[in-house]
């Protein structure tokens, strides 16, 4: 494995959470629909006649989404159809984006290596075939309540190296989308699809990429994609080693034994015929448009941990936990609002607060921020225990629990915290747990 090097790159595709389709105006709500096919119209089925009109606010969330992201905004750009037959695409093409997609030449940074995005485009999503028995029967129906949905594609370049780094991207991805509010990203849903494309080759990479690529398609899951590279990667070396390079290929993930099958051969873009959209006129879009959009991002979370590191003094990890969701950060920050207007809750520091979301794994947003720092408070008046009490407590433990001890300094340091509970049981329950294990850990660490 150490002589073979994994090139990996994402193809992302993200339901965007618009009040209407991306080119009707049917509503956009196909997970929540009560019935099949109910949200349709002639342009969405594809019926003659219907003629697409742009979303403004779908093609608005894409430019928003590569701004984040840290992308060029093309000034010029256009719609296309990208051709192709299957059952669940009524017209028998997507009406997509090809050679001028909104947004190129991104970055995420990550501590594993970063991920360069090489393009954020837009199109529709395709209906939904629901497999099914039928009076005894096998069949294949379809449900065009997602046809025409706004779908947004990222795109990345074959920077990502292994299981866990695509993972990683992911997660950070997913994040930012969350903080945008353009999409729920919930993949349970189905409107955050994860498709990794697959390569291996012998040495360093040094720019030249292999002769092939394999695409798992329609992942639900960071923990899958993650099993479906690894899985893929040893597939891939397993076949070099012999001599054989790996058919370019499209597959599919088997959640049951974290393995890939077969689907179909991996087209190329030749394929799909693409051509300009002639019924949408192309997009011009001046800088002053950009520059309005741009201002308009909220803090992401690369701003927010410097930010909270910056102002609250808060190590990193704190931070980092903190700002998972924009939901916590902005709890958080109401805590520490009340704090600063009420001197009831003076001696809560910012750290008491980060120690609730982090150690207790606990968001915080099942109560109020009055009631949480109600409970912290609390803790405190629980804390405030004469230090002599409590060294005389941890001397008695001492004493009476020699065998204890003994073990403890035999290697046996999971008894170090059998020791604080018992200092807690004679205090009843009250004194501060990290400073009693800090002075038991001083006192019979020899």
């Amino acid at each position: 494995m150490n002589d073979y090097t994994p090139i990996i790159g994402m193809e992302i595709h993200v339901e965007l959470a618009t009040v209407s389709k991306m080119f009707c105006g049917c509503k956009n709500d196909p997970f929540y629909a009560s019935h099949p096919n109910m949200y349709t119209c002639p342009t969405c089925l594809g019926l003659p006649g219907g003629l697409p009109v742009p979303n403004r606010k779908a093609i608005e969330w894409t430019l928003v989404l590569g701004l984040a992201l840290g992308c060029d905004i093309a000034e010029f750009s256009k719609f296309d159809r990208k051709n192709y037959f299957y059952p669940d695409l009524a017209k028998g093409y997507q009406i997509s984006q090809y050679d001028q997609p909104f947004c190129t030449n991104g970055l995420i940074r990550l501590p594993e290596g970063n991920v360069r995005i090489h393009r954020v485009h837009l199109e529709e999503d395709t209906g939904k075939l629901l497999h099914m028995d039928m009076q005894g029967e096998k069949a294949t129906l379809i449900d065009f309540n997602r046809s025409g949905v706004p779908l947004v594609e990222i795109v990345t370049e074959p920077d990502i190296r292994s299981g866990e780094h695509a993972k990683s991207f992911l997660k950070k991805l997913h994040q930012i989308i969350r903080y945008l509010n353009i999409s729920g990203a919930d993949m349970e849903k189905g409107s955050m699809r994860l498709e990794p494309n697959i390569s291996v080759m012998q040495g360093e990479f040094k720019g030249v990429l292999p002769a092939y690529k394999v695409e798992v398609k329609n992942i639900n899951s960071f923990n899958f994609v993650k099993r479906a590279i690894d899985y893929e990667i040893n597939r891939h070396v397993k076949l070099l080693t012999k001599g054989i390079i790996p058919v370019q290929e499209t597959r599919g993930y088997v959640e049951a034994t974290s393995s890939t099958i077969s689907q179909r051969s991996k087209e190329n873009a030749e394929d799909y015929r693409y051509f300009p959209e002639p019924d949408i006129a192309p997009f011009r879009f001046d800088k002053q448009k950009i520059a309005t959009l741009k201002s308009q991002l909220p803090e992401l979370p690369d701003e927010k941990i410097t930010r909270f590191q910056k102002t609250y003094r808060l190590p990193i990890m704190d931070c980092v936990a903190l700002t998972e969701t924009k939901d916590k950060a902005d709890f958080f920050e109401n805590c520490i609002s009340l704090i600063e207007a009420n001197n009831k809750y003076s001696g809560i520091t910012s750290k008491d607060i980060a120690n609730v979301f982090i150690n207790k794994k606990q968001d915080g947003l099942t109560m109020s921020p009055h009631e949480l720092l109600d409970s912290i408070m609390k803790k405190i008046a629980n804390r405030s225990v004469d230090p002599i009490v409590i060294m005389g407590a941890i001397q008695s433990v001492i004493s009476e629990q020699n065998k204890a001890v003994e073990d403890f300094r035999k290697g046996k340091t999971g008894i170090l915290m059998f020791l604080v509970g018992q200092v807690l049981r004679k205090l009843q329950g009250k004194g501060d747990p990290e400073t009693i294990r800090r002075e038991l850990l001083e006192r019979i660490s020899f």
